[in-house]
């Protein structure tokens, strides 16, 4: 019985601190690598409707491309530092333009390519506003709009800087389609608790079998009792 109360204290310290990283690592790398925000305006729509909870994963500027939505900090432009959701349809060293032709026809154009924007409410890439814009996007900035452009303060609002373009330094995280890692981790987390809850119910058997073990073995007879 001994032994199988020292296998167990074994298995309760392994199972434990298994564990234990299991769900320190996991929450620790979850909390470095992803985020959370609730989608707060209809600039989005119909991709992302207000009230509804988004993950967003923390990139480097470099990893950013055409068709990413990003959230941003621009407290300079839209007077709160709360974050910001648009898309980005050019990068450093794009020329974006608007439009080429008319009506449902009417497109964006990168560097001459018309877009294909499946994403934009109503069909309306144009949103009314301004009529036109020309932008070369320098080296290390963003040109970004909303799905909903007639409803989305974008960087058409701020041609008159920096052809309304924004560092990519600004931006927070990209919005994930894909939720597959971040369930990973909560899966990780969470198996990593249960671990560790194992790992005290076994640490608690093992003390119950020792003390089982002690209480089961007789008292020496009289006579063998020396004084």
């Amino acid at each position: 019985m001994s032994g199988k109360g020292r296998g167990l204290g074994i298995a309760a310290v392994v199972v434990g601190l298994v564990g234990l990283l299991l769900a320190l690592g996991g929450f620790g790398y979850a909390r470095h690598a992803f985020g959370g925000a609730v989608v707060s305006s209809e600039s989005m729509t119909p991709t992302y409707e207000p009230g509804e909870r988004v993950v967003y994963e923390r990139v480097d500027a470099s990893e950013l491309r055409r068709g990413d939505v990003v959230l941003f900090s621009a407290p300079n432009r839209y007077g709160f530092d709360g974050l910001v959701m648009e898309r980005v349809v050019g990068v450093g060293g794009d020329r974006v333009k608007c439009c080429t032709g008319d009506g449902a026809e009417a497109r964006v154009t990168v560097n001459g390519e018309p877009l294909e924007e499946p994403y934009v409410k109503g069909g309306d890439v144009h949103g009314g506003y301004p009529p036109s814009y020309d932008v070369q996007v320098p080296e290390g900035r963003l040109f970004l709009l909303g799905d909903h452009r007639a409803n989305a303060r974008d960087s058409r609002a701020f041609l008159d800087d920096h052809g309304g373009t924004l560092p990519a330094s600004a931006v927070r995280g990209r919005v994930l389609g894909d939720h597959t890692m971040p369930a990973l981790l909560g899966t990780a987390v969470m198996a990593g608790a249960v671990m560790v809850l194992v790992g005290v119910g076994l640490g608690i058997a093992a003390v119950v079998v020792r003390r089982r073990a002690r209480a089961a073995v007789p008292p020496p007879p009289p006579w063998a009792v020396q004084v």
